[in-house]
Order: C-alpha cells, then sequence, then structure tokens
C-alpha cells in the first residue's frame, strides 16, 4: 500500500516552534490545510505524546505525529514540517528533533501499513537531514516519492 499522496498545503518549511505541542499543532495545521484532519486531530496528537510521552521521535530529528483513526480524520493524510530551530520531545537518544512527518489514517488496519512505509522511506540514513535542510515544498515530495536521487 503506498502512502497518502503529500501535497504541497501539507509541508511547511522552516516552522518556528518554541516547544514540542507548538511543533506538533504545524503539522497538524498542515494536514488541515490539505484537508485530511480537522483541527481536533491536532488535539488528539498532542495528547498521545502527554499520556505515552516522546515515543513518537522514532530516529535521531525525526518524530511521527499520529493519533488513532477518529471522526477527525476526513481522509488519509501525510504531511511533513521542518523545524527552523530543532525542538526537544523529551526522548532520551532522539531529541531534538527537527523534521515532524504527521500521519492522519482513516482506518485502523492501514496504520501498520503507512508506518511501514515510512519506515521505507527513513531507512536511507540520507533523508532526515536531506529533509531538515530542505529549501523547497517540491523538494521534499521528491524526497518521498523517490529517495533514491539523494546519493
Amino acid at each position: 500500500m503506498p502512502l497518502p499522496h503529500l501535497p504541497l498545503d501539507a509541508i511547511t518549511i522552516g516552522a518556528h516552534a518554541a516547544d514540542w505541542p507548538a511543533a506538533i499543532t504545524a503539522a497538524g495545521d498542515a494536514l488541515v490545510r490539505s484537508g485530511a484532519a480537522t483541527s481536533a486531530y491536532t488535539d488528539r496528537m498532542i495528547e498521545v505524546i502527554r499520556e505515552f510521552g516522546a515515543y513518537i521521535v522514532i530516529a535521531p530529528g525525526l518524530a511521527l505525529a499520529h493519533a488513532r483513526p477518529g471522526a477527525d480524520v476526513l481522509t488519509d493524510g501525510l504531511c511533513v514540517v521542518t523545524l527552523a530551530e530543532p525542538v526537544v520531545f523529551g526522548h532520551p537518544h532522539n531529541d531534538p528533533v527537527s523534521v515532524i512527518v504527521g500521519l492522519a489514517v482513516s482506518g485502523a488496519d492501514d496504520h501498520l501499513q503507512f508506518v511501514a512505509e515510512l519506515a521505507n522511506v527513513f531507512n536511507d540514513p540520507t533523508v532526515i537531514p536531506a529533509l531538515a535542510g530542505a529549501s523547497t515544498a517540491e523538494f521534499v515530495q521528491r524526497v518521498f516519492g523517490q529517495t533514491e536521487e539523494l546519493s
């Protein structure tokens, strides 16, 4: 199963966030702009971190913001936010975060498949630094579509 489409309006380059809730809000705003979710989904993504901790920081510099499927997910969606200054989430090894990938999934069965597809993207060790240094949304789209172009 391929990843959800990553439209230009779901990509934010160089966002300013004072803390991790602001960083997650930037990702939620991108999902809302793209039509994938409502702002209630943003609130749920923040609650997941408050309840379960910074487990969403899945690699050095990378957070995978998400929550369970719900009525606030309008369609499967993906977003990418790069931060102007990295933000601490409280992860013992992978902080600070400079790239946030937001995932909204409408069906519970699809969640693990999308996460596996994302893992394939991030198996390339050049992807996180490339995203962190991205200057255009089009470049971010290419990273998710054709990671082999990075080498």
